[in-house]
């Protein structure tokens, strides 16, 4: 007998035949559903963000090493009434100077504040257990006499005690080197440059109260991260599924039989 051939196709319902269309276009529903919920996400973060931080650049190494000279760190805004002791606080005050200032609040009011007992600091009688002060470093480079601090006001200090232009500087003022729970702008949060990340909490400052957690820059990062992500996949699903297809077509195509 002359030869035959014999034609392959792909059976009914399989991945190039009647259900390939339907499945494509399932597909790029959810491929379009992934990108708008992605940029939703995206964007939502980086307005949330904006509103909740502002950036600031300190100039000087007066809460080293917690904070060094020339870092990039994100301050959350908040309320003056907000703040509690081992915040990281930016305000401003005319006595202290014309830019923002950023410095730990270690006292607050009602507070009597000094240094130091055994080296440490000490706020109404209890010893506060500091570890972002510089290696090596006690609390009592910066010895100051008790300071009862009036309500309504802050006592704050650098980590870099020794040197630091803080409440201790300031001591002959009126205010005794306090400075109005008002005058605050914003808590920081986190070094973002270099990359050290969100700020540790003080928790040595525990056993007169409550300290503050981080706020929601996590949060917004990860939303910011996954909207990336989710546009980047929904995106790639086109020329992916694209490649598949010829793959799957190459694999059916016609073939001759002697």
């Amino acid at each position: 007998m002359g030869g035959e051939s014999a034609t392959r196709t792909a059976p009914r319902g399989g991945g190039t035949g009647e259900a390939g269309p339907a499945g494509r276009r399932t597909g790029q529903v959810l491929s379009g559903l992934a990108v708008a919920l992605g940029l939703a996400l995206f964007l939502g973060g980086f307005v949330w963000g904006a509103v909740v931080y502002r950036p600031y650049t300190v100039p000087t190494t007066s809460m080293s090493p917690t904070i060094g000279a020339g870092d990039r760190v994100l301050a959350q805004r908040v309320d003056g009434g907000e703040v509690r002791r081992g915040d990281v606080v930016v305000f401003k005050d005319a006595t202290w100077a014309d830019a923002p200032v950023l410095k730990r609040v270690v006292a607050i009011g009602g507070d009597t504040v000094g240094c130091c007992t055994d080296g440490k600091l000490t706020v109404n009688g209890k010893q506060i257990d500091e570890p972002y002060l510089p290696a090596g470093q006690a609390a009592e480079t910066g010895n100051f006499p008790e300071v009862t601090v009036p309500k309504g006001r802050l006592f704050l200090l650098g980590d870099e005690r020794h040197g630091s232009l803080d409440s201790t500087a300031h001591l002959a003022d009126a205010a005794q080197g306090t400075v109005a729970r008002s005058a605050v702008t914003a808590k920081v949060d986190a070094v973002v440059w270099p990359m050290d990340g969100v700020l540790e909490p003080a928790d040595g400052f525990e056993a007169l109260g409550p300290v503050s957690g981080p706020g929601p820059l996590r949060t917004i990062g990860a939303l910011v991260v996954g909207g990336a992500a989710l546009v980047l996949g929904g995106a790639a699903y086109g020329p992916v599924a694209k490649r598949l297809g010829a793959r799957r077509r190459a694999r059916t195509g016609t073939a001759g039989v002697g």
